[in-house]
Order: structure tokens, then C-alpha cells, then sequence
């Protein structure tokens, strides 16, 4: 039986990489793939999964109104599918996961799913959520911290390289944007940028009220 693999990890753990190998491991057999990656994600270009070492392949879209189940479907009609590739599978939502299951249970096509586990604030995402519960394989990739240590933690940035404790779940970015720590160094990074912003808030209500 066709099984749902989630690999997850950090930042910069080589996930498109892993991926693209996969691939190429099926193709070099003679058998036929399907890429998959989200809209939202445009750094390399709509519908491009690029990886850090060069690596790249264009690959089908989705978005939180895509039917992959029905893609899928609409595929199998024209040419044998023997395997489902998806990256940035964080950006799924829980429908899009169940049917990645039915997928896999129903079609007998197996689905391998590459993705971070936590967003910024250490929070899981929907997507990731939905695929540990319901996955019938869970591989951890790993990255590296600066001290090094297993790095399983992405903290958000900003243009002077401090951390960022708020803002929207999602936002694009690359080394600019984020960093890969474990998880003391990472709660660490927060509680600095909490005191900065401690700091700073005295300080402007100490202003506000010279005379």
C-alpha cells in the first residue's frame, strides 16, 4: 500500500535538495513523477523548486483552493503517476493533507510531503500539523545551529540581523530573513529582542513625559 512520507525540518536542512534527489532517483527508473510546490512561494519563480546547491525543476502549484486530489486524478488520465512530490508542504491546509492521504489509499500512489515543522514563533503551521498527525512516515532532516548543535527552530529577522517576535505566520524569505538554531539559542535571540523592545518602550514613555 502507497504510503504518505513528511519530511520536515528547519531552514536550510537541504529539503528541496532531498526532494529533487527523489525525483531523480524515480526518474532514473523509468518511472513518472509529479512536483508540487506552493504559489506563494516565489522566490526562484512561480512554480520552481530550487534548492540552496543549484539544483532546480519546475513543478505544479498550489494554493489553499487547489484540488491536488482532483489534479492527480485529472492526470492519471493521461499518464501513469508513480509517485507525488510536494515541497513547502507547511503551506497546506487540512483538507489538501487528507486528500493527500486519499491519495495514497485510494489511487495507491505514494505522496512524499518536504516542509518546515514551526514557523517563526514556534508555532506549528497548519499544513505541518495536519501532516504529523496523519502521516504514515515522519523524517526528520537535519540542520545545523551556529554552536552546532541539531537546529530545529527558524528564527525571523530583520535587516540588521535581530530577531523578530511578531508579525504575520507567513512570510517569504531566505537567509536575509531567517535563521536555523536549536532551541536554547532560539529563545535565547527572543527574549533579547523582548528586552530591546522593553527598553525601548521606557524609553519613549520616559520622553513623553519631560518636561
Amino acid at each position: 500500500m502507497a504510503k504518505l512520507y513528511f519530511y520536515y525540518a528547519s531552514m536550510n536542512a537541504g529539503k528541496s535538495t532531498t526532494l529533487l534527489q527523489a525525483d531523480f532517483n524515480y526518474r532514473e527508473r523509468g518511472m513518472r513523477t509529479m512536483l508540487y510546490t506552493a504559489a506563494v512561494d516565489d522566490r526562484s519563480g512561480h512554480g520552481i523548486i530550487d534548492s540552496r546547491i543549484g539544483l532546480k525543476a519546475e513543478a505544479n502549484i498550489y494554493g489553499a483552493a487547489t484540488s491536488i486530489r482532483a489534479e492527480v486524478e485529472a492526470e492519471i488520465k493521461r499518464r501513469q503517476v508513480d509517485c507525488i512530490l510536494l515541497d513547502e508542504a507547511q503551506f497546506l491546509n487540512r483538507a489538501q493533507v487528507l486528500e493527500l492521504a486519499s491519495i495514497c489509499d485510494e489511487l495507491d500512489i505514494p505522496v512524499l510531503a518536504y516542509g518546515l515543522r514551526t514557523d517563526f514563533q514556534g508555532e506549528l503551521f497548519e499544513g505541518s500539523g495536519a501532516l504529523l498527525a496523519l502521516a504514515d512516515t515522519l523524517v526528520e532532516l537535519k540542520a545545523i545551529c551556529e554552536c552546532g548543535r541539531k537546529a530545529t527552530m527558524n528564527l525571523r529577522v530583520d535587516e540588521d540581523g535581530r530577531a523578530v517576535r511578531a508579525g504575520a505566520q507567513t512570510e517569504i524569505g531566505g537567509n536575509e530573513r531567517y535563521i536555523a538554531l536549536c532551541r536554547r539559542h532560539f529563545m535565547e535571540r527572543l527574549r533579547e529582542a523582548e528586552e530591546r523592545q522593553l527598553r525601548l518602550t521606557l524609553k519613549h514613555r520616559a520622553e513623553k513625559w519631560e518636561p
